[in-house]
């Protein structure tokens, strides 16, 4: 079965062809990785990556495929700057020729965050307009996405598939089943630099007022939105039909 075999009626995706596809690349999620990035089949692809702790990876092996992938990184105005720096050197570091730097609407921000504070009593709220939007805008004319997550990172993402349809589009989850020692083992044998907050206790790196440290035994993202029931963004929905969005 080739890709081109799979041809949608619509220019659109669904679950019997992200079916299809786990079942094609089963045990093969590094050749999905290239295949998505070279084969026209696929229609247009962009990796979007938040430039956090595990980001080098997956940034890693795209560019060794095609260093002019599109980067797709939204810097929502709460970022870290040692993420800002660290985004501008790990692109370099890797050669990377199309990183697209993503914003909100200053428009948008003036109308529902005049004060910067939404974060503390609407964490959805503020991740939709910082996040969610930025991104939803810039995913326009694209057919597939690649993401980073894993399936240890947290419960929520603990059925990850390799493939799964969202929206009209489809997503790639290249390293759902890598262990963080593996994730480990990776950049140290590529010598990968890693994010500078992470030796500073943490494991996951979101923005700056909705991360904090994590402790030893803690989930890696029991430190994102802590006191909050929140564990995502927003950015990702579950794949299974009529299930709610994951925040």
């Amino acid at each position: 079965m080739t890709a081109a075999s799979l041809a949608r009626a619509e220019p659109q995706w669904g679950p019997a062809q992200a079916g299809a596809l786990n079942d094609r690349y089963s045990g093969r999620a590094l050749d999905a990785l290239a295949d998505t990035l070279t084969d026209p089949a696929f229609g247009a692809t962009a990796l979007v990556s938040s430039f956090g702790a595990d980001s080098a990876v997956l940034l890693h092996l795209a560019a060794q495929i095609r260093c002019d992938t599109p980067i797709l990184f939204v810097e929502t105005g709460w970022l870290f700057p040692e993420t800002l720096r660290y985004a501008e050197d790990l692109s370099h570091h890797l050669g990377l020729t199309d990183v697209r730097w993503l914003s909100p609407l200053q428009a948008t921000l003036d109308e529902k965050d005049p004060k910067r504070l939404r974060w503390s009593y609407d964490p959805d709220g503020c991740c939709d307009i910082r996040k969610v939007e930025p991104l939803d805008r810039a995913l326009t004319g694209f057919d597939l996405w690649i993401s980073g997550r894993k399936s240890h990172q947290n419960r929520a993402r603990a059925q990850l598939s390799l493939f799964e349809p969202q929206g009209t589009r489809l997503k790639l989850n290249p390293l759902h089943n890598w262990s963080a020692d593996q994730l480990r083992a990776y950049a140290a044998q590529h010598k990968l630099p890693p994010h500078p907050l992470v030796a500073d206790g943490y494991p996951s790196i979101g923005c700056s007022p909705c991360t904090s440290r994590v402790q030893p035994g803690e989930d890696p993202r029991a430190g994102r939105w802590r006191g909050w029931d929140k564990s995502e963004c927003g950015i990702h929905v579950p794949s299974e039909p009529g299930n709610d969005p994951v925040f």
